[in-house]
């Protein structure tokens, strides 16, 4: 397992919410200034310095459940609200697609190229607020110093782990299936043809070499595919032409998006039921996660300017029946973890918890040791 996996699993799925979130304000005819404020409010905190800080720490990856609670706190930075099955379905979503992107990438190294396409389509959505692009700019360094220098090895490590975090999820988008990129089980359909690797030649020939590294024979062969050789590499820079096409946005045309559970993925989520014993490293897992999210510096809304609800649903019936067709085993449930043995925890806790108090409701006193969860659960 990589520990340098976290940043580009979080910056790609991040980039994948915000294409889905802005077809759903232009297709639910959200007013600009307020579409644009929530865009706005969900990149700058996305890509707070403090929370890049956190999030560029070497570290494992977090368990599904706690990931999804950072999207969710990141989805509701703004103004914008989402019911269950809504946040439900832009997870399934944002992760189908992504590991759809990982699979197709033709090197491990351009996962990478991936992640700035991500980039790149998040500055476009960025308006009349050059702090926030900036921002983005500076996570765009970081990237380039750290994963920059990285050996091919390394970079097939980190798409090991990603492809290790997303073996079990096989949910079937619509898209994904009216391209006949996805079978009818969730899972995807791999080509056997078209651009090949930067810096591979096309297919078809053995040669042999001798000890002094002369060539001594040459036998083709038909590899039964239709390949073309990758006309240049991709760009790394901060402007330029990236070549590679995964992660660029899908939805730029107005495409209508559903997501059905299939039979695999569902009785693989029974099967991988969380026990209501607690695993031993969950409190770590949770005082990370508390810390990332404590990172986040969500901004409290100012002023009057009243909130929407966001419905990814072409319909309020069909997202009401979404939950209650959702398989109780996918339902997230709170696991009680004491720390008040744990001083310094506490006051990290303390500490995160009055960052994110609401100036409008009582404040539950730290001292009587709040749980991580419940915790989180206020925010």
């Amino acid at each position: 397992m990589s520990v340098r996996t976290l940043p580009l699993l979080f910056l790609n799925l991040g980039g994948e919410m915000l294409y889905i979130l802005d077809q759903r304000l232009r297709a639910q005819n959200i007013p600009g200034d307020k579409a644009r404020k929530v865009l706005n409010d969900i990149i700058s905190t996305m890509f707070n310095r403090k929370f890049m800080e956190e999030l560029f720490k070497p570290q494992e990856l977090y368990s599904k459940k706690a990931l999804r609670t950072v999207y969710d706190r990141l989805a509701h930075a703004s103004i914008m609200r989402l019911n269950q099955a809504s946040m439900d379905k832009l997870y399934d979503l944002m992760t189908m697609a992504f590991k759809y992107q990982v699979l197709l990438c033709p090197r491990p190294k351009d996962v990478l190229l991936v992640t700035f396409n991500h980039l790149d389509a998040i500055k476009g959505f960025i308006r009349d607020s050059p702090t926030i692009l900036h921002q983005v700019d500076e996570t765009f360094q970081q990237l380039t110093e750290i994963y920059g220098g990285l050996s091919a090895g390394e970079f097939q490590l980190i798409r090991q782990t990603l492809l290790i975090f997303f073996q079990d999820l096989h949910i079937r988008v619509s898209i994904f299936l009216k391209d006949k990129v996805q079978n009818s089980n969730g899972r995807f359909v791999l080509p056997v043809s078209g651009p090949l690797p930067w810096g591979t030649k096309v297919p078809g020939l053995i040669r042999t070499f001798n000890n002094k590294g002369e060539e001594v024979r040459k036998v083709e062969f038909k590899h039964g595919g239709s390949y073309v050789a990758a006309p240049k590499e991709g760009s790394f820079e901060l402007y330029g032409d990236r070549v590679l096409k995964l992660g660029t946005n899908m939805y730029s045309v107005n495409r209508p998006v559903e997501t059905h559970m299939s039979g695999a993925s569902e009785n693989l989520a029974a099967q991988t039921q969380e026990s209501i014993a607690p695993n031993p490293l969950a409190k770590e897992e949770l005082n990370l996660l508390a810390r990332l999210i404590g990172g986040m510096e969500i901004k409290k809304p100012s002023g009057p300017e009243p909130g929407f609800r966001l419905n990814l649903f072409t319909t309020d019936e069909e997202e009401e029946q979404a939950a209650l067709t959702r398989p109780e085993e996918l339902f997230y449930e709170v696991i009680n973890i004491q720390a008040t043995q744990d001083q310094q925890t506490n006051e990290e806790l303390a500490r995160i918890m009055g960052e994110f108090e609401i100036l409008d409701q009582p404040r539950r006193s730290a001292s009587k040791g709040d749980d991580l969860l419940a915790m989180m659960d206020e925010l």
